[in-house]
């Protein structure tokens, strides 16, 4: 490898491939992949975590032994094999990284917990966890009994997780240590006398006394706060990052952490400074913190500024009063909100807000009752995910200003709680900003985004579904402000997590231009199809859309998933399987009933080319955006699917080989089914990142007259001229008649499909720089 190619690996990528890999893809197949990867036109591969994880585990986010690459993804002679590969296509790699929790499903399976559930408070692992174990009486409260009574199943037998092969508690298949000299006596004697209890599962709503992942008690929350805990959770990635294996980091999750600031400055320092992105969710208007050591978020910001440009806010009326008809009334989306982070609070994270209250202890005149009150109050009313103390002190007292006039019957306790949680670094302070994040995901991302069905390709992750649509200015503006703080910061519009593809999104936007007939479909499938949840109903007849064609399996997987989301109608723990059969036959009904079948065929292939169009602009934005691009594993061709697991199918790679081959043949393709414009644009932009960054340095707005102005999204980024084009089912109505771009005077080139233009007094005519697809790429010629 050149001395050149190293420092570029080392250095800020110039764009980045996510890879998910697993058991199905391991690393020996991703090394396989890296000559597409380098031909595409990426610098870096962007991995999964690879440590060693919960046993079946198809995404890497439940680490059990951080001094290990996981054996099922491919273990380490996978992992060199990967890198070899990598750097023999001169491509660099970044590492997702999971600090803030590891998993615990299987204690067996996770030495550290193992030894804390053997040892209790004496364990050399103690620290490494956030127990509160005054709370639980000097035991780790475990929720895994199927009800209290289950403790009567309880067995002892000898066990194999140990050296010793020792005895080891069982529940069903659920293995748990013993004590050294408790073993004497009983199941339920023995059970008496160790470091945890056995709980009915039920009570880790209000009784856990561990930090979680969210609402998973299978993830248990890691102290990497405290610098040991830090150097042996990051001793292996440290070293796989000196050895020049690893050349970049993406950190999961940092709201999770007591201190998100230190770990990023102890990490940089660890790490040589190496290109580190956060994966921390940023509503819409809101900014890092200044002072973290870190290039940027995965760009769920970004999504959102190109999901937003691209979608028509003169569609917002007809839909809004869809909504409010099925609704049965107007949705106030605010209030849905605060409604749904309230049942989080009150539910699923009883136990965190509970363990709030403990830590705070007693306050002035403010009985216990008030203060657990006001505290759930202050976290469903909280307008970002988390403060960062003293940074974002603003979002507090905001907080604080708008409960008080929301509950007067609570003024008394906010006021005294406010500066209990506004002092800097204290317990009190750390702990409410550590539950204010899950509070948000799970009450917004995992709840309202399923409840409120007005327009679903807005219910995305780090966006707001109640801003319906943005101008071209205003895109423009914010890609200012993007070059000006965070110019390495990554962007993306798929991702593991996102509820929705980029191209689902794009194929659904189009909707907003054609509402009124949107509306007078859906009265006509529910009509036909009728469900008491209508919301949910709308919601899924707009992914069924969005998605088709979807195998009947698929279909059948998503609305269950949201229907127990939404927990309107069903819930995951007391699924309503009256309401749930419906459901499943509406599903059924698309495939099976004629008309609705018919129908449904009918809409999609109206709207599915304008959804085409949709989809090369907004990747086209997206990739020639300020920024580090990522391209999720498969969304270079046409990508329609659903949240997850939906969206960690396999990718065919041979395919995407065969079509990426005959572009670079000389073969320009037309905007159909086949996807290969799409491939067209995304390795024609990274190839050209890649080879001149220099054409990638600035961002100045492109000035475009005439008629159809406000259809082109235009911006020279110091060399390259992206064009593309918006709402496009107007356009198709309108044409473009005289409009053009206001280029500087002289030949152009386009990159996509080579053909020449000149530009004059007039500028360039828009009709003819987008006459064989919708977007262009220019450079001088």
């Amino acid at each position: 490898m050149t001395g050149a190619t190293g420092d570029r690996r080392r250095g800020v990528p110039a764009a980045t491939y996510r890879l998910q890999i697993h058991a199905g893809f391991p690393l020996q197949d991703a090394a396989e992949v890296a000559g597409y990867l380098a031909d595409l036109g990426v610098t870096h591969a962007y991995s999964s975590p690879l440590l060693r994880s919960a046993e079946g585990s198809n995404h890497g986010y439940d680490t059990v032994d951080h001094a290990h690459i996981d054996e099922a993804r491919g273990g380490r002679d996978g992992f060199d094999r990967f890198v070899a590969a990598l750097h023999e296509a001169g491509l660099g790699l970044v590492l997702d990284l999971v600090p803030n929790h590891m998993g615990v499903a299987d204690a067996a399976a996770a030495p550290w917990w193992w030894d804390v559930l053997q040892h209790g408070r004496d364990s050399v692992h103690a620290a490494a966890f956030d127990i509160d174990w005054d709370f639980g009486g000097g035991k780790v409260r475990l929720p895994v009994l199927g009800s209290a009574e289950d403790v009567e199943k309880l067995e002892v037998t000898s066990g194999a997780a140990g050296a010793d092969g020792a005895a080891e508690l069982r529940y069903y298949d659920n293995r748990f240590p013993i004590a050294p000299g408790t073993g004497e006596g009983t199941p339920q004697e023995v059970h008496a006398r160790q470091h945890y209890e056995l709980v009915d599962w039920r009570r880790a709503d209000s009784d856990l006394n561990y930090r979680r992942f969210f609402a998973i008690n299978t993830l248990a929350g890691l102290r990497v706060e405290d610098p040991a805990i830090f150097d042996a959770t990051h001793e292996l990635v440290l070293q796989l990052v000196r050895d020049g294996a690893v050349d970049g980091l993406r950190i999961d999750h940092p709201d999770g952490l007591a201190d998100p600031k230190g770990y990023l400055d102890r990490l940089a320092e660890a790490s040589g400074n190496r290109w580190t992105v956060v994966e921390k969710i940023l509503e819409p208007g809101e900014d890092l913190p200044e002072g973290w050591a870190t290039a940027g978020t995965t760009g769920y910001d970004a999504l959102t500024e190109v999901d937003q440009v691209l979608v028509d806010p003169a569609g917002e009326a007809a839909l809004t009063a869809l909504d409010t008809e099925l609704a049965g009334g107007a949705v106030d989306y605010a209030e849905l909100v605060h409604d749904c982070k309230r049942e989080v609070t009150d539910g699923i994270l009883g136990s965190e807000v509970a363990r709030l209250v403990r830590v705070i202890g007693e306050l002035p005149g403010v009985d216990q009752k008030q203060q657990t009150e006001a505290l759930a109050e202050l976290l469903a009313t909280f307008g970002v995910y988390r403060s960062y103390l003293p940074d974002g002190r603003e979002h507090l007292d905001a907080t604080v200003a708008a409960v008080r006039d929301r509950r007067p019957d609570l003024v008394k306790a906010v006021d005294a709680l406010h500066p209990v949680l506004a002092q800097a670094g204290t317990e009190a302070a750390t702990r409410f900003e550590q539950t204010s994040g899950p509070v948000m995901a799970k009450g917004v991302e995992d709840s309202a985004y399923y409840r409120w069905a007005r327009f679903v390709a807005l219910n995305e992750v780090g966006g707001d579904p109640a801003q319906f649509g943005s101008t071209v200015e205003e895109f423009h503006a914010a890609q200012r402000r993007r070059a000006e703080l965070r110019p390495q910061s990554m962007t993306t519009l798929s991702t593991h997590d996102t509820k929705r593809s980029e191209d689902v999104r794009a194929r659904l936007a189009v909707l907003a231009e054609q509402p009124t007939e949107w509306a007078q479909l859906v009265r006509q499938l529910l009509a036909r199809h009728p469900l008491a949840d209508r919301p949910l109903a709308h919601l899924v007849w707009q992914n069924l859309v969005g998605a088709w064609p979807l195998s009947r399996e698929r279909a059948h997987a998503y609305v269950e998933k949201a229907a127990r989301e939404a927990g309107t109608s069903t819930t995951w723990t007391a699924p309503d399987e009256t309401f749930e059969g419906q459901l499943h036959a509406l599903v059924d009904a698309a495939f099976d009933d004629e008309a609705t079948h018919g129908a449904i065929e009918d809409v999609v292939a109206r709207i599915a080319p304008f959804g085409w169009s949709n989809s090369l602009s907004q990747k086209l934005l997206q990739l020639t955006m300020p920024g580090v691009p990522d391209v999720y594993q498969g969304t270079e061709l046409w990508d329609f699917s659903l949240v997850d697991p939906d969206n960690r199918r396999p990718v065919d790679y041979a395919e995407r080989r065969r079509l990426l081959a005959a572009l670079d043949g000389g073969e320009v393709p037309g905007v159909d089914a086949s996807g290969a414009a799409k491939l067209l644009v995304v390795s024609r932009v990274l190839r050209a990142r890649r080879d001149h960054p220099e054409w990638f340095a600035g961002y100045e707005p492109v000035a475009v007259s005439g008629s159809a102005a406000d259809h082109v999204i235009a911006f020279d980024r110091g060399g390259v001229v992206p064009v593309a084009t918006r709402l496009p089912l107007a356009l198709a109505g309108e044409g473009w008649g005289d409009t053009a771009l206001q280029l500087p005077n002289g030949p152009w080139r386009d990159l996509l499909t080579g053909e020449r233009f000149v530009s004059d007094v007039a500028g360039v005519a828009a009709d003819l720089l987008l006459a064989r697809l919708p977007v262009a790429l220019l450079v001088r010629d």
